[in-house]
């Protein structure tokens, strides 16, 4: 169990790095992308919101991968596919239950569902931030 704590904790510090970067590089090209194309009113904000969930996407993507690896790495699970399908149904707090790792690795995939339920959260707020500073609802712009 320690062993399980151990490399949790040590992949949810990596995880919320890799988040941390990516919601820096986000925001970077948020503004890069509506300075570059000059693009202003309805459309940049538009553009805005498409930039900010793709690429939340794509880093909400590689953490899941980061969790796949890690269990095809242990021999948690045996082939790519099913510790990826795996890692997705638990960061996303899903949690099917057809496929499950072996008792002495419990500890770990619940780490992961603490680790998603955290960054997607995370990501919920910035996309909301997003929204009411550059995207379609800017503060007295709506409703």
């Amino acid at each position: 169990m320690i062993s399980n704590l151990a490399v949790g904790t040590a992949i949810i510090g990596f995880n919320v790095l890799v988040h941390t970067v990516g919601l820096i590089l986000t925001t970077k090209a948020v503004a890069l992308g509506i300075s570059r194309l000059r693009i202003h009113g309805r459309r940049s904000r538009m553009l805005a919101m498409i930039i900010v969930v793709v690429a939340l996407f794509a880093v909400i993507s590689v953490e899941i991968w980061i969790w796949a690896g890690l269990y095809l790495w242990l021999g948690v699970l045996h082939d790519f596919e099913t510790a990826l399908y795996f890692s997705t149904v638990t960061f996303s707090t899903i949690g099917y239950g057809d496929v499950v790792p072996g008792y002495d690795w419990r500890i770990l995939a619940a780490l992961e569902g603490i680790n998603g339920f955290l960054l997607i959260g995370w990501s919920t707020a910035y996309l909301v931030a997003a929204g009411t500073r550059v995207g379609p609802f800017r503060a007295g712009e709506h409703f």
